[in-house]
Order: structure tokens, then C-alpha cells, then sequence
């Protein structure tokens, strides 16, 4: 709460002026050319990062302390949630990437403990070493893209990467199983690795839908707002490399549209609550995806912000239906809920809405103008994209009502003994939820003149 007040009062007036700046704490890593400070640089888009994770995050807290009051290991559930939005800072705020890649694996150690937290349950610590085990994978990829950037560059600044990248792509080749390739073409193909795995693309993605077992609080900041989100920031962040490297933006666009496609099919026959949830997640990260491989950066990062807020939003309120019918996920069992659980039921119809793209809704504004710019660009992969990007809006407006209809409306088919207990949100759960369907249905037309508007230098 307290940094969210420092960003809001300190930092916003300077980005506001586009103004942008670093602090150096001091050196970190020194061995011969290899030197790396520790030093945090604020910009429009960290600061933008910031705002998501921090506002997210503070409701996420607040959320849990009700949600979890039984557990009788609260202090640790909070205590890893601290140390989640810490590495989360960290990795939106360094301004090299061996600072980013502490944040990245900090982030990736407390999923771990997050969704294993409930540990004498087995599924839990399946899924906790599943998604352990899966960004391994990628993030090995991250770390030889990493160490191929310092062969290159002989540096792990963003500034200086950035500023060197143009001679790398015309003058230099670097050999790759006996071929000679630009650097630059391998650096971006091994960032794209990274970031498959941890915002769940095609093929990496099977660790996000088992993560749902863990509370419900670590699914909406972890698998929702923040942590899934890494790998769009990171290709975001590195737009000036991948701008470079024509060919890897169009495997970005095939991969991501694939993402949105295959996750929004699959959501259309889940029964698990959460999984439904977890699955339009990953479709979401496709669109977010294959936007960034049409250099629609602005774009991915105006959905990363207002997808944030009403996936928060469904996930918070899917752990107030689920706390309600005493443990109970398999929507076939629920029903009528709507008459029981009103606050509750109008959440997740606003946040279902903003999910669906309604218009005038948050992410109407956002997913629309992705569509807009696969829609207005003129290639095959473009087309591709926004093909699938139609469908799997589709898609996804149908689960979202298939979601809203088997849970709330309709007669009941929950057993006799958890509708004993029904019982509506407490006023700090109701008071995260509001905040955030403020969001969901305001921030598309407060933040479209800031992120896209008109004459705007975002």
C-alpha cells in the first residue's frame, strides 16, 4: 500500500511530463568486462507495470486476509505473497537483464511455493513441480539469450543493447550448428523461448491450467495479473531488438494467435471453475502476443493493464463462489447462485463482460484495437491472427456465458449441505472486488487517450 502511494504521488508527475530516470544503488557483479550494477530505472512502461502489479497486489492482500482468516498458516500465505510482488518489482524496475532474470526466476520460486502451499495435498505439489519444471525449460532458453547478448554486446544494459542492436543486425554473423546467423536473430528467438514459458504460450502453456490448485488469492496475482505477464513485458521491453529481426515477429504472431485459439477451445469444455478462468487467461497472453509480433507494442500493453483488472476480478470472485458452496470448483454442481450470492454474482458478471469484450467496457477497448491492428495490417501472418483472433473472441464469449449461466441462473444443483453455509462477501473481500470492477468497466475509456489516443507520445 505504502509503495502504491509513493508511485501514485512521486513518480506519476514525472512520467506525466515524459520525463524518465535511474538510480544507481551500487555495483552488484565486477569481473573483468562483465559488470553489472544494481540500478532502477522508471519509465512510462515500468511505471505502468507498476501501477498493475502494485494496485493488484495491495487487493490481493487485502482479499487474503479475509479469505485465508482459517488457515492456520496465513502468516506464511501472506509472507509469500510479499515476496512475490518483491520480485515482481524487481524485474519491472532493473534496467539491465541479469537484474531482470533475478526478478524473473524470484517470481517463478514463489509460484512454486504458492501453489504448492497446501503441500499435503498431492495434486498441489504436482502442479507446483509441473510448472517449476515447464519454466525451467524455457527459462534456460532466457538464461543462453543472456549470455549470447554479453558475447555480443559485451554488455547487459538495456541502453546500450538497444543503441548497438541496428549495427549487430547488418555487420555480424555468429555460427549456429555450423551456420552462419546474425546475432541478433538468435538473441530474440531465445527472449521469445523465455517468454513462452512464462506467459504460457502454445506448448509451454500446460503448467497454468494445473496451477489452479493452489488458494485462490495466488491464481488472480500470480496466474492472472502479474507473473504471466513477465513474458509480454519482456518482449515489450526488448521491441527495439525484435524490430530488428522481421522474421521472429512473424513467429510471434503464428505462435500467439495459435495460443488464443487452442486456449479458447479448450475453456469451451472445462466444468472446473478456476480452470475456465486459467484457460481464457492463456488466450488472453495470445493476444497480447501476437500483437507484439505486429509492433503493436502500445497496444499488448494497454490489454496487459485492463486484463489485469478483470482477470483479478474473476479469479477473486470465483474464490468467493467456491468459499460459499464449501470447496466446491465443478460448475455442473452449482446453479442459482445468482439469488444467493447477489454481490458476488454482479462481479463476475461485470468482470465476465469486460473478459467477453462488450463495448464500452475495459476490454472492449483493448482487445477491439488488437483486433484493429491485426485487422489493418497487410501480410499472411496478419491475416492468420486476426482470423483466429475473431474466432477465439468468439469462443470466449461463449464459455463466459456458459460460465455465468451454470453458476448463477438456473434452479440449484448444489447438495443440501453446503448451501447451509451459503454466505455472501465480508467487507474486505466486497471492497477488493468493487475496486476492481471499477477498473474493469472504466480504465478502457480513462486509459485509451493516454495508451492510443490521439497525438499521445506513449
Amino acid at each position: 500500500m505504502l509503495l502504491l502511494i509513493v508511485a501514485i504521488l512521486s513518480i506519476f508527475p514525472a512520467i506525466a511530463r515524459g520525463e524518465s530516470y535511474s538510480t544507481c544503488l551500487g555495483n552488484w557483479i565486477l569481473s573483468d568486462l562483465f559488470e553489472v550494477n544494481w540500478v532502477f530505472a522508471i519509465d512510462a512502461l515500468t511505471y505502468t507495470m507498476l501501477l498493475v502489479v502494485l494496485i493488484v497486489s495491495t487487493l490481493v492482500h487485502l482479499y487474503s486476509t479475509e479469505y485465508m482468516s482459517e488457515d492456520p498458516h496465513t502468516a506464511r500465505f501472506i509472507s509469500y505473497l510479499s515476496l512475490f510482488t518483491f520480485f515482481m518489482l524487481i524485474l519491472v524496475t532493473s534496467n539491465n537483464f541479469v537484474g531482470l532474470f533475478l526478478g524473473w526466476e524470484g517470481v517463478g520460486l514463489c509460484s512454486y511455493l504458492l501453489i504448492s502451499f497446501w503441500f499435503t495435498r498431492i495434486q498441489a505439489n504436482k502442479a507446483a513441480i509441473k510448472a517449476m519444471v515447464v519454466n525451467r525449460v524455457s527459462d534456460l532458453f532466457f538464461t543462453i539469450g543472456i549470455l549470447a547478448i554479453f558475447f555480443t554486446f559485451q554488455s547487459v544494459e538495456f541502453n546500450t543493447v538497444f543503441a548497438l542492436a541496428p549495427y549487430f543486425t547488418e555487420h555480424a554473423t555468429i555460427l549456429v550448428a555450423g551456420h552462419a546467423v546474425p546475432p541478433i536473430t538468435l538473441i530474440t528467438f531465445l527472449l521469445f523461448l523465455g517468454a513462452m514459458g512464462k506467459s504460457a504460450q502454445i506448448g509451454l502453456h500446460t503448467w497454468l491450467p494445473d496451477a489452479m490448485e493452489g488458494p485462490t488469492p495466488v491464481s488472480a496475482l500470480i496466474h492472472a495479473a502479474t507473473m504471466v505477464t513477465a513474458g509480454v513485458f519482456l518482449i515489450i521491453r526488448c521491441s527495439p531488438l525484435f524490430e530488428c529481426v522481421p522474421t521472429v515477429l512473424n513467429i510471434i504472431v503464428l505462435v500467439g494467435a495459435a495460443t488464443a485459439f487452442m486456449a479458447a477451445t479448450s475453456g469451451l469444455l472445462q466444468n472446473d471453475l478456476k480452470k475456465v478462468i486459467a484457460y481464457s487467461t492463456c488466450s488472453q497472453l495470445g493476444y497480447m502476443i501476437f500483437v507484439c509480433g505486429l509492433s503493436g507494442y502500445t497496444a499488448s500493453l494497454f490489454h496487459l493493464s485492463t486484463h489485469a483488472f478483470f482477470k483479478a476480478l474473476l479469479f477473486l470472485s470465483a474464490g468467493a463462489v467456491i468459499h460459499a458452496v464449501a470447496g466446491e470448483q465443478d460448475m455442473r454442481k452449482f446453479g442459482g447462485l445468482g439469488r444467493m450470492l447477489p454481490y458476488t454474482y454482479a462481479a463476475f458478471f461485470v468482470g465476465s463482460l469486460a473478459l467477453m469484450g462488450v463495448p464500452f467496457l475495459s476490454g472492449f477497448y483493448s482487445k477491439d484495437l488488437i483486433l484493429e491492428v491485426a485487422g489493418g495490417s497487410a501480410s499472411l501472418t496478419a491475416d492468420f491472427a486476426y482470423t483466429l483472433g475473431l474466432i477465439s473472441a468468439f469462443f470466449t464469449s461463449f464459455y463466459s456465458f456458459r460460465l455465468l449461466y451454470l453458476a448463477f441462473y438456473g434452479h440449484s444443483r448444489t447438495a443440501r449441505s453446503p448451501l447451509e453455509h451459503t454466505h455472501e462477501l465480508s467487507p474486505r473481500m466486497a471492497t477488493a472486488l468493487l475496486v476492481l470492477a471499477f477498473g474493469s468497466v472504466f480504465l478502457g475509456i480513462l486509459g485509451r487517450d493516454i495508451f492510443v489516443g490521439p497525438g499521445t507520445d506513449f
